[in-house]
Formats: structure tokens, C-alpha cells, sequence
């Protein structure tokens, strides 16, 4: 059994991305200027992120038995995941078709997922998480991921997630983990609260673990015990704004694991993720550190 740091479970996809003038609006035609075929999915480019810096990864998940599975399964074992644990389904796999604004990098992302791809609990091997430090999961089939997560939280893993839709299980998924990581509309999804620190605080009535909110170009916020921790984004030219979120995840569960304080936390994975923004495509934008670095000082 090889030991690994962060066990991943959901999803991988390959993106068909085109960049236009501008994101079109409803009834409009826009010109395309380029196409490319990049690879990503929420899990996998966190998992991407985190070997990028050094960590040792494992991917839990499905792949299809076309091109598309062959060449991002390629893709992470030869960034270092193990992919031992991964399945095969016979079905096309995740793909996404990305609108990108080449003047500013903000998308627009239309994905399809062939039913046969879902993970359910009885799916998870019994030594997925031997020899790991900690479970990051999605919410893209919500019982698998918090079955893992009580099964992490039981062995003392700790369980990061992320989620950036709410769904029915979303509640127990957030109180199964032991660090929530949200997108920016879940926490006032959840609460009823639209400012994201009142938001925090009235999930904290209900999680005792550190909570944590992405808010796009207005960085993150980290609320610690009752300590709240708010960290700007880094200004940059950006290019992709896509897979910019699993980054930032990637990154901060790196520094945790590194043992960093939360301020220096959010500030860390806030210059990963505006890195992988002067790039295209998700994986393709994951940063080493010393380019997380650079952005640092």
C-alpha cells in the first residue's frame, strides 16, 4: 500500500474550450477565435494542485472507457496520482463545454455526465484512505461523499470538500466534513444570510471545524472558532478563470497540511489560484511554488 497525503474522491473531465470576444447572451451568436481540448474536474485538478506542491495523491473516482478517460487519467498519473482506486465504466466520460471571454477570462461552463459514472457508497474500496492524512471530496454524488467522509472522520482524517451547489444531502456533506470549503453562493444558500460573514457565523452555530468561503475577485473569508480571516485576491492579467477555485483548494490543503496559520492560509492558496488564472484551462493552470512564491513577495 503506498501512503499518501490527500485521497480525492469525484470528479475528472475533459474541457472543449473556446475563447470569444465576449460571453454571449441569450438568443446572440458569437464568434469563436480559438478552440482547445484541456483537462480538469473539481477533484482531479485539486488532487493536480496538491502534487504540483508536493504532496502525495490518490484518485478516487470513474473514467470512461472513451478517448476523453484514456487521456485525463494519463494526465494525472503522470503528474504522480495514483489511480489505483479509480474505476473504468463503459460510458463517454465528464466533459464540459467552456466559454471563455478573452478579454477577461470569465466563463461560462456547460457540462454533461453520463449516469453511469456516478459513484455510490458500495463503490468505495475498504483501503481507499489507508496511510492518508486527509479526504477531499466534491458533491457531485452526495452519498459516496459522505459515506467517505464519516468513514475519514472515524479513522481522524481530516475531510475538506468542494461544494458549489446546494443539493438535497448538501447539509449532512457540510457537517460530515471537518473543513468546509464553499463557493461563494453556498453559505447564503444554506443561511438565508447574503453577507458572507454573517453567513459563516450562522453555520458555525452548526460546525465547530474551521469554515471556509471562495468569493472570486473579492479573495476569501476563513472564520476560525469565532475568529473571522478575510484574505484579498492578487491582482493579475487573467486569461482562464477556469478550475481557479479547485486550485485555491489544492493549495490551502497543502498549506494546512504544512501546518500554516489561517491567515497565511487564504493568502497562499488566493496567489495559487490567481496564478492558474494567467493560464488556460484547469489543470493546465496549476502553479508550482515557487510560482506561488513569486506572487508572494
Amino acid at each position: 500500500m503506498r501512503v499518501c497525503d490527500v485521497v480525492g474522491i469525484g470528479e475528472n473531465s475533459v474541457d472543449l474550450v473556446y475563447r470569444v470576444p465576449r460571453l454571449p447572451g441569450s438568443g446572440e451568436k458569437v464568434r469563436v477565435g480559438t478552440c482547445r481540448r484541456l483537462l480538469g474536474g473539481q477533484v482531479a485538478t485539486t488532487l493536480a494542485t496538491c502534487a504540483a506542491l508536493g504532496l502525495r495523491t490518490r484518485y478516487v473516482g470513474a473514467f470512461g472507457n472513451d478517448e476523453h478517460g484514456r487521456l485525463v487519467r494519463s494526465e494525472l498519473e503522470q503528474r504522480g496520482i495514483d489511480t489505483t482506486y479509480a474505476t473504468v465504466r463503459y460510458a463517454p466520460n465528464r466533459h464540459a463545454v467552456i466559454l471563455v471571454d478573452e478579454h477577461t477570462g470569465e466563463r461560462i461552463v456547460a457540462w454533461q455526465r453520463d449516469a453511469s459514472l456516478q459513484i455510490r457508497p458500495g463503490d468505495l474500496p475498504d483501503d481507499a484512505l489507508t496511510g492518508s492524512r486527509l479526504l477531499h471530496v466534491d458533491n457531485v454524488d452526495e452519498e459516496a461523499a459522505i459515506a467517505a467522509a464519516q468513514r475519514a472522520r472515524a479513522a481522524g482524517l481530516t475531510v475538506t470538500t468542494d461544494i458549489d451547489e446546494v443539493r438535497t444531502r448538501t447539509p449532512d456533506l457540510v457537517a460530515a466534513a471537518s473543513f468546509p470549503i464553499l463557493a461563494e453562493h453556498v453559505p447564503q444558500a444554506l443561511t438565508g444570510e447574503t453577507d458572507p460573514e454573517r453567513a459563516l457565523r450562522a453555520l458555525r452555530r452548526r460546525h465547530d471545524g474551521m469554515l471556509c468561503v471562495t468569493l472570486g475577485g473579492r479573495g476569501s473569508m476563513l472564520l476560525a472558532g469565532e475568529q473571522l480571516y478575510q484574505a484579498p485576491a492578487f491582482r493579475v492579467d487573467a486569461v482562464d478563470t477556469t478550475g481557479a477555485g479547485d486550485v485555491f483548494r489544492g493549495a490551502l490543503i497543502f498549506s494546512l497540511l504544512r501546518g500554516d496559520s489561517p491567515d497565511a492560509m487564504l493568502r497562499f492558496a488566493n496567489a495559487a489560484a490567481a496564478v492558474s488564472c494567467t493560464r488556460e484551462g484547469a489543470i493546465g493552470g496549476v502553479p508550482n511554488l515557487l510560482e506561488i512564491n513569486q506572487l508572494l513577495t
